[in-house]
Order: C-alpha cells, then sequence, then structure tokens
C-alpha cells in the first residue's frame, strides 16, 4: 500500500514539474517571438503577448522548480512529515500564483474591446497596417475611426468603406488567443491540485505509520 502511495505521489510529482516545463517554455517561446521582427503573420500574437504576464509566468515557473526539489527529502528520509508539509505549502503557492495569471487572462477577455481600442491607438503606422493586412480591414471600429491607414489591402477610401473595420476580426483572434492560454494554464492548476492530495494522503500514510510505531513500542516496553 505504502509503495503504492508513494509510486502516485512520484508520477504526480513528475506531472507537476511538467507543469512548470510548460510555464517556461510559454515564457521562454513567448519572448523570443517577440524579439523577432514584427511582420503580418505575428504582428497580432506580440501584441497580445506584450500585455500578457509573461514575467510573472517565468518567476513562478523558477518556483514550480524549487518546490519540486523540496520532495526529493521525502524519499531519503521515508518518514519525515516535516519537508512533505512544506512542499505542500508551496504547491499551494505556485497553484494560487497560476491561478492569478489564468484569471488575468480570463478577465482580458472580458473586456477585449475597450482593451484592444486602447492597444490600437497607442501602436504606429506601420503595425496598425500590418494588422489591416493580417485581417483584410481598414481602420478599427471602421475606415474613419480612427482613420484607416492607407497600405496594399487599403488602397483608398472606396476600397476603406467596403472591407469594415478590424474590430470584430482582431476581438475574435484574440478571444481564441487569450482563451488557448488561460485554459492551459488552469489545466496546469489541475495538475497540482492533484500533487497536492497525493501530498497529503502521503503525509497522512505516514503520520498513521509513526502513530503504530508508537503503540508497538508501547507494548514492546509493557512486555
Amino acid at each position: 500500500m505504502a509503495n503504492k502511495i508513494m509510486i502516485t505521489f512520484v508520477g504526480t510529482n513528475f506531472l507537476f514539474l511538467v507543469g512548470g516545463a510548460l510555464l517556461v517554455a510559454f515564457a521562454v517561446v513567448s519572448r523570443n517571438d517577440m524579439d523577432r521582427k514584427t511582420t503580418e503573420a505575428n504582428v497580432a500574437n506580440n501584441l497580445l503577448l506584450h500585455y500578457s504576464p509573461i514575467t510573472g509566468t517565468l518567476i513562478n515557473a523558477i518556483f514550480v522548480f524549487a518546490t519540486f526539489l523540496t520532495a526529493l527529502p521525502a524519499f531519503i528520509l521515508p518518514l519525515n512529515r516535516v519537508f512533505l508539509k512544506l512542499h505542500g505549502w508551496l504547491v499551494v503557492i505556485c497553484a494560487t500564483f497560476t491561478m492569478i495569471v489564468g484569471l488575468i487572462l480570463w478577465f482580458d477577455t472580458l473586456k477585449t474591446k475597450s482593451r484592444l481600442n486602447t492597444i490600437w491607438g497607442e501602436q504606429p503606422a506601420s503595425e496598425q497596417s500590418l494588422l489591416q493586412m493580417k485581417f483584410n480591414c481598414c481602420g478599427y471600429a471602421n475606415s474613419t475611426s480612427p482613420p484607416f491607414i492607407q497600405d496594399a489591402t487599403c488602397t483608398g477610401d472606396l476600397v476603406a468603406a467596403t472591407k469594415g473595420g478590424c474590430q470584430t476580426p482582431f476581438t475574435n483572434f484574440s478571444n481564441k488567443f487569450l482563451d488557448l492560454i488561460f485554459t492551459a494554464a488552469f489545466g496546469i492548476v489541475g495538475l497540482d491540485v492533484i500533487h497536492l492530495l497525493s501530498t497529503v494522503v502521503v503525509i497522512k500514510n505516514r503520520q498513521e505509520l509513526e502513530r503504530y510505531r508508537h503503540i508497538d513500542e508501547k507494548i514492546n516496553n509493557g512486555i
């Protein structure tokens, strides 16, 4: 029974580590993408990533790896519960941090239109033009609000008026992009919770073993 409990603990601890690796991968890949030259293909992704909590995600990932290491003494000290309790509380902190990141992104999807309107207005004409080419649209709300950028997609007032603004396609793209990220974040929180439950089971099991050991000592001393 104890072996099965420890095997489960090892497995969930590995999944906990995988969650941290996913956080690192997201942060590193996002940073690399943002450092590349802005093109029609990556302009929308980079804008959304720029306003995402990437630094916080990387810090959380480092904390996950540190938390993973605190579980290692549990294998060296088979009856010790102190490191397991410390590990459990650190897992709670990691899960809470990841959930906060996911909630931030989720709240962003609730105010996408007003948020993207601000983001659009902060971009230089070159990036607004790239967004127009990516989504085949002109201007944000429409071709006059704000005024469209004349380029290969929006060659003139008449063409711009027929294409419509970028608000709807940019909003749809943003929602799908952020939905994917915060869903992944909540999935990682799920892995954290599973590992936390496994940690609690190991702690309870060791507590029971210690209780039985004390009972045996009393019986042996009484003989």
